[in-house]
C-alpha cells in the first residue's frame, strides 16, 4: 500500500479526510500520517470512541500493509506521539485505546519507550 491507497483507506472512516489533505502543500506518507494522527488525537480528546477505534484499526492496516515509507511514518509520527495524546486519559481509557492497537504497534511503542535515552 502506498500513501494514496492509505488516504483511500482513511477516507472510509473519515469522509472529509481527503479535503483536509488538499490544504497541505506536500502530499507524502509523512503528511498523510501526520494529519491522520492529529485527527486521532482529536478523537481521543473528544472521547469519540466509535470513530477512534475504527481509525486505530485503519492505522494498523496501514502499518501492516504499507510500504516502507508508510511504516516509517507510522512509527516516527503516530507511535512516537501515543504518549503525548494519551497522557491525560484515565488508566481505563488509555488501556482501551492500546487494546485496539495491533500487537506489532504495541511492540513498536514499547521499543520506542524503553529504548528512549539509550
Amino acid at each position: 500500500m502506498n500513501y494514496s491507497e492509505a488516504v483511500q483507506e482513511i477516507t472510509e472512516v473519515i469522509p472529509d479526510f481527503e479535503n483536509e489533505l488538499t490544504k497541505s502543500t506536500q502530499q507524502n506518507p509523512y503528511s498523510v500520517i501526520r494529519n491522520f494522527t492529529e485527527r486521532i488525537k482529536s478523537m481521543v480528546r473528544q472521547n469519540d470512541r466509535n470513530i477512534l477505534f475504527k481509525s486505530l484499526q485503519k492505522m494498523d492496516k496501514i502499518y501492516t500493509n504499507g510500504d516502507t515509507d508508510l511504516k516509517n511514518a507510522v512509527e516516527g509520527i503516530f507511535v512516537y506521539s501515543l504518549d503525548n495524546f494519551t497522557v491525560f486519559c484515565s488508566r481505563e481509557y488509555r488501556t482501551m485505546i492500546f487494546s485496539h492497537l495491533s500487537k506489532e504497534l504495541r511492540q513498536m511503542y514499547s521499543r520506542q519507550i524503553y529504548s528512549h535515552g539509550n
